[in-house]
């Protein structure tokens, strides 16, 4: 059910959308110069590497310059990126994953390799199940820049504070997680960023 769903509702916001994709899409182009699109590797279910898409955010080059981003105004951050990310819209990419099967409407955020090499066994039933769009650890982060801004070491951080306590959240997901469930947290986050 909850497959069929997500082909369906992936599917369905694909087509929706396409005027929104089109618009950022060339605000994008026109702001920086690069690609539109982003895509980044990430470890999905079972532990397998996927290629995650985003709309482009950042200047060309910033992942190499660290995978964290810190604060609400990251150097790396383009103009149209600072927007984009405040109304989560350099998601919306990720439809395509969720259509092809690579992630899920509802499920933990897929990590990078380097931070998934670090979870404990217990942490790595995250795995079992499609990585999401969303899920009630990001709900509960979505201050997470700015958290991260206030560090001295914001990998540091990230790693012994901020990543075991979403790992909690989401084991908890994986637990209990319904069709039901879902649908609920797919609210929240819609209320989270119409109210940010």
């Amino acid at each position: 059910m909850k497959r069929i769903f997500d082909i369906l509702a992936s599917g369905a916001g694909l087509l929706v959308l396409s005027p929104v994709f089109a618009i950022v899409a060339l605000w994008i182009k026109f702001d920086s110069r690069g690609p539109v699109f982003y895509r980044q590797t990430r470890v999905g279910r079972h532990n397998k590497d996927f290629g995650l898409l985003k709309f482009r955010s950042m200047v060309v080059g910033a992942d190499k310059k660290g995978l964290i981003t810190v604060g609400g105004r990251d150097p790396r951050v383009t103009r149209s990126g600072y927007f984009i990310r405040k109304y989560k819209l350099d998601e919306l990419p990720q439809l395509v994953n969720v259509f092809w099967g690579h992630m899920s409407l509802v499920g933990p955020r897929p990590e990078v390799r380097k931070y998934v090499d670090l979870y404990t066994p217990e942490q790595l039933h995250v795995l079992d199940v499609r990585p999401g769009i969303t899920d009630l650890a990001s709900i509960r982060y979505r201050n997470e820049n700015e958290l991260l801004a206030q560090a001295d070491d914001p990998d540091r951080y990230y790693v012994e504070v901020i990543m075991p306590d979403k790992l909690r959240i989401n084991l908890e997901y994986v637990a209990r997680h319904s069709f039901w469930y879902d649908l609920k947290l797919i609210f929240m986050t819609f209320r989270e960023i119409v109210t940010k």
